[in-house]
């Protein structure tokens, strides 16, 4: 299809250049190496570029030159909106963004579902290197990441993968102080909400197999902290009954509470794997007319705004300290042979929502 006579050509590289009386190595310079030319050359070409409409270097062929795409890729095993949906997920997100403007570098997150095994937008994706966001051991997302030939970072989990460098907490010594405050408090009938344990989706009481099969190290060393810390005060692990949850949300943490209570109305405490679902388990509890913690003590893990704001007692860790080292840690990969570890500190935040062990037995009916 031939052009209309009255539709100028968009300008290139070359036809700036001869329209300047410059180089092309000039024009291009005042885009990718500012620092070669004078401040009134770099603007006179940009001036002229805006004038004729040419819109600079293309970036596809700009990255296959130079084999750097500027760009640090963040995978997350979530549907996209969890980034912006979950707020340890966001406070991460931060933290690591932070990171990159600082570096000058761009930010491609790649979601991929954690039920499907397809790995082509980890092929795909045009970064110089990945930050892993908390995903499970054998993820098939992950395991591509690990063949591509470009610097990695965890963010909690895996744990321990050769050569790649990780940021996370204690999560098992964090949980065990939480243990300890619980049984301070004279709790002994104590049931647990927990995150999803494995890639397939299933909701109810998970069995002492499943929880020690999980492929998700941190759901695994929060539970041996809360494990250790009751059993120092004498309450066998075998006594505690663990709901799981595949969904990370506050409608999961309302469902899981009622099918714990439902089966164990005895239980005075729950701890939850994370503030999101210790929130679905406050709901349920106002739903219900309980009085927390007069009728039941409830706990979280993470620190997110919306605990923080409600008096929840939870574990607080730095997540957008999280990101940020994180971003660090990739963008200096080349600087150093060895991977590096770095665990952040967390805190035990006690709130309004733990107390002593109702002193009456009560039969939570309908719950």
């Amino acid at each position: 299809m031939s052009r209309p006579p009255n539709v100028r050509r968009p300008a290139t590289l070359a036809s700036l250049a001869a329209e300047l009386g410059v180089s092309r190595t000039t024009v291009s310079n005042a885009y990718n190496r500012p620092d070669q030319l004078s401040a009134p050359l770099r603007a006179r070409v940009l001036e002229a570029a805006r004038r004729l409409g040419y819109p600079g270097p293309d970036p596809v062929a700009r990255s296959l030159r130079t084999r750097r795409a500027g760009a640090v890729g963040l995978l997350l095993t979530e549907a996209l909106s969890y980034a912006f949906r979950d707020p340890a997920a966001t406070g991460f997100l931060e933290g690591l963004a932070l990171a990159c403007e600082k570096a000058g570098q761009g930010l491609l997150l790649v979601p991929v579902s954690p039920e499907h095994a397809d790995v082509t937008p980890v092929h795909q994706a045009g970064v110089d290197g990945f930050v892993v966001y908390s995903v499970r051991d054998d993820d098939p997302h992950f395991l591509a990441v690990l063949e591509r030939p470009v610097p990695t970072v965890v963010c909690d989990q895996p744990m321990n993968i050769e050569g790649v460098d990780r940021v996370g907490v204690d999560d098992e010594a964090a949980m065990l102080g939480l243990a300890r405050h619980l049984a301070g408090l004279g709790h002994r009938r104590v049931g647990v909400v927990c995150m999803r344990l494995g890639p397939q989706r299933q909701d109810g009481l998970a069995d002492s197999a499943r929880q020690a099969y999980t492929t998700y190290p941190v759901q695994r060393a929060r539970l041996a902290g809360l494990r250790t810390g009751l059993a120092e005060a004498g309450v066998e692990w075998a006594d505690v009954p663990v709901v799981e949850r595949f969904e990370h949300s506050v409608d999961a943490g309302v469902s899981g509470v009622a099918e714990l209570m439902a089966h164990h109305p005895e239980v005075t405490a729950v701890v939850c794997t994370s503030d999101i679902l210790a929130l679905g388990a406050l709901r349920h509890a106002t739903q219900r007319g309980l009085s927390v913690p007069g009728d039941l003590t409830i706990t979280g893990f993470d620190g997110v705004p919306e605990a923080v704001r409600a008096g929840l007692t939870t574990v607080r860790q730095p997540v957008r300290e999280k990101g940020r080292v994180a971003g660090e840690l990739l963008l200096e990969r080349g600087e150093r042979n060895r991977p590096r570890r770095v665990i952040l500190p967390t805190e035990l935040v006690v709130g309004t929502t733990s107390g002593a062990p109702r002193q009456a037995e009560r039969w939570f009916s309908g719950l």
